[in-house]
């Protein structure tokens, strides 16, 4: 390994070794070569065995490439490298040590569909209406109270309203509930460590000198319990190195505390400090527009990002009249870039501040035939079918798991009712047993017949598998227990085309589980579910396809695009409503808009409307944002885009007016069979099928590399051409 590839200052970075090391690392800057750099260092130069070395990270994609760079330098994959998330790192902690707890190791991680199905259980029990008090806003405001490390004890200090107080009722419920499901959620993660190191001194002393050397990737982001749980891991040896930068810390909203990286000298003082600056993705034009803005900000580290790609294009500004003249223009821009500079789908990425825009993006793309990628929407292990066998799969490794229970206990059907399962659960609760054991004997509350029967298999199934679990491989468990539940014959003998989707995905997560058990010989079924627990919507982006993909900003950070659309910039929507009379929050969203531009390494299009349809509602007149107004006008160049739009104002019964936006009539050419056309996507075509006239009129063309696309005339943008030579 050598460091002559590394620049002075990331050099001078990895070669600090003694004491606290704080590195500031701007967008593009190079933080993983440092990090992966660093390790290798420590343990090439046998300062640290691999295996006192923690490094810590906030997405499995991350930690895994981290790893992977780290074995390519020092050469070796027989590493014993503690490279992870912290969510992964604390669950393997917990694994060893939560029995000190009053948990046992086959412990649960319940996602928010699970914890709010949990807080419906509790609110029944407290004989608290949903209405006063939403499950989901319940789960969120727990969620809340324990990334800030405030247990159920200290909100009852601070509770005076009824509705806090019955909060407060809920918080105790949920945490009981929790231990009697041997179940955490995913905050637990996080604050049981810290309670652990608290109760148990010598536990934290023995992890202290377990991971001698401790590294942290984008420290920015910790929250109160990450906050803690590096710090009391390092002070006791202070060597521990965090790399982050402050104007990328856009996760507020979930617990992180930007003050964690600029107060990191109040922590560990005597702190080495560097600042990496050179910015080796984005061009200066780029990087130059996006610091204009975030240093309006009040509360941050200066710096200043130096480009080593050049200048650059100054940044596109497209204003247009409605999101669905945006995604127009979006489609306009796109064909442009791919027909003069030979662009693939791949290189374009679509961001906007809120889930709900992607809507018209998507409707847009469909109509021409561009291939996407929706980073952010229903997640494979969120699926319905999926979701069903893993809770087999959660219950046979933990009898205890009452949300897997009441989950699968009638599916696939089998004729155990809602009021079978109250009986069940009351006859639980009154002879103090857990629920999976009571089902073992359906006459003790007076069940009888069919339903007795379905009970006992039921009950039969899930003992036989969970007797199993360590007896057979992972991938042999699943496919048996899949087959002899009925679970796969359930959606072969269904003529329902959902169903048959629903049976490959089926498949497909038997797949993943043997790809597991091929990668991860010694870890079983439990450490399948484990990692499919702590996976995030980004490990599941695939960027080898060549699909335009489209996501939020906040899903976007790490990654890069040689073009990059930022959508929706007015204020209200970007930045959020809620920020504008909130300086904090309007910091929070300068830092967002510099994550969003300096995610593109060439182009970068900024994109407003001048109206806008907000949760089906009329148009609602937008202001261009703020960020747009704060950025030099010798960085932007204005692009003129216009389409196919009539405008009427219309006056309502309150007397007041709105505007009606409709798609004009456009003329075509008079297409027929045998016609050469030109696209700017797919190249020449020949249209092999016509039908309809006018605005219906639809074309079936085979282009010349074979691709068949049926399309829309009107939204086509077909030209027709001479016939061409070697077509």
């Amino acid at each position: 390994m050598s460091l002559k590839k590394l620049n002075k200052t990331q050099r001078a970075a990895v070669e600090t070794v003694e004491g606290p090391v704080l590195i500031f690392a701007g967008a593009g800057s190079g933080k993983t070569r440092v990090l992966t750099h660093k390790i290798s260092y420590l343990i090439r130069q046998e300062m640290y065995k691999p295996e006192e070395i923690l490094a810590v990270t906030f997405t499995n994609k991350a930690a895994g490439e981290m790893k992977t760079r780290v074995e390519k330098l020092l050469r070796r994959k027989d590493l014993t490298l503690y490279i992870g998330t912290f969510h992964s790192i604390c669950a393997r902690l917990l694994r060893r040590e939560i029995h000190h707890l009053g948990y046992s190791s086959n412990f649960a991680i319940y996602d928010v569909q699970d914890q709010v199905s949990l807080i419906k259980i509790v609110l029944d029990r407290l004989g608290i209406s949903k209405d006063m008090l939403k499950p989901s806003v319940a789960q969120s405001k727990i969620s809340f109270y324990k990334n800030k490390m405030m247990s159920p004890e200290d909100v009852s200090t601070l509770a005076n309203k009824v509705i806090e107080r019955k909060l407060v009722d809920v918080y105790f419920g949920y945490q009981e509930a929790l231990k009697t499901n041997n179940a955490l959620d995913f905050d637990d993660l996080l604050v049981f460590p810290l309670v652990l190191f608290e109760k148990h001194p010598t536990i934290l002393k023995k992890y202290q000198e377990k991971w001698k050397y401790i590294l942290v990737d984008e420290y920015q982001d910790t929250n109160r319990p990450q906050f803690l749980f590096v710090s009391k891991l390092a002070e006791a040896h202070q060597q521990i190195s965090v790399v982050g930068d402050d104007d990328q810390s856009i996760y507020g909203w979930r617990g992180a505390d930007v003050r964690n990286i600029l107060d990191f000298e109040k922590t560990f003082p005597n702190c080495a400090i560097f600042k990496l600056e050179k910015n080796y993705r984005s061009t200066q034009m780029i990087l130059s527009a996006a610091m204009s803005v975030v240093k309006k900000n009040r509360h941050r580290a200066e710096k200043e990002l130096v480009s080593v790609k050049g200048t650059g294009e100054k940044l596109g500004l497209i204003e247009t009249i409605d999101e669905m003249e945006e995604a127009d223009a979006v489609v306009s821009a796109l064909e442009k870039e791919i027909k003069l500079n030979k662009r693939n789908f791949n290189d374009f990425a679509v961001l906007y501040r809120t889930n709900a825009q992607s809507r018209a993006m998507e409707d847009s793309f469909r109509r021409m035939g561009i291939p996407y990628n929706i980073v952010g929407g229903v997640r494979f292990y969120d699926r319905k079918e999926v979701k069903d066998l893993l809770a087999y799969l959660r219950l046979i490794t933990n009898l205890k798991d009452t949300i897997s229970l009441r989950r699968v206990v009638n599916f696939p059907p089998r004729g155990i009712g809602l009021k079978t399962v109250d009986k069940c659960i009351k006859q639980a609760e009154k002879t103090n047993t857990e629920l999976f054991q009571v089902l073992a004997d359906p006459s003790r509350m007076e069940i009888r017949g069919k339903q007795a029967e379905a009970l006992k298999s039921f009950y039969d199934i899930v003992r036989k598998y969970h007797d199993l679990v360590d007896k057979l491989s992972a991938g042999e468990l699943v496919r048996s227990l899949a087959e002899e539940t009925g679970f796969i014959n359930y959606y072969k003998q269904s003529e329902l085309q959902e169903d048959q989707e629903r049976l490959q995905n089926v498949n497909e997560l038997l797949n993943s589980v043997d790809a597991y058990t091929a990668e991860n010989p010694d870890q079983g079924l439990r450490g399948f579910l484990e990692q499919v627990a702590l996976l995030s919507d980004i490990d599941q982006w695939n960027d080898e396809e060549n699909r335009v993909t489209l996501m939020t900003v906040h899903a976007a950070k790490g990654l890069e695009f040689p073009i990059v659309f930022v959508t929706g910039l007015e204020d209200g929507l970007f930045p959020l409503y809620n920020s504008l009379n909130d300086p904090r929050n309007l910091e929070e969203e300068r830092r967002l808009f510099y994550v969003a531009l300096t995610r593109a390494k060439e182009k970068v299009f900024l994109m407003y409307a001048t109206q806008r349809r907000r949760m089906g509602a009329d148009y609602d007149v937008g202001l261009v944002s703020r960020f747009i107004r704060e950025v030099p006008e010798d960085y932007l160049e204005a692009i003129p885009f216009s389409s196919a739009l009539t405008r009427k104002v219309i006056p309502t019964t309150s007397g007041t007016t709105r505007v009606k936006i409709t798609r004009t009539v456009t003329t075509f050419d008079d297409f027929k069979v045998g016609d050469y056309v030109e696209h700017a996507i797919f190249g020449i075509g020949k249209i092999m099928a016509l039908s309809g006239t006018g605005e219906n009129q639809r074309v079936g063309v085979v282009f010349k590399d074979g691709v068949k696309k049926k399309l829309i005339v009107k939204f086509a943008n077909l030209k027709k051409i001479d016939n061409p030579v070697n077509f």
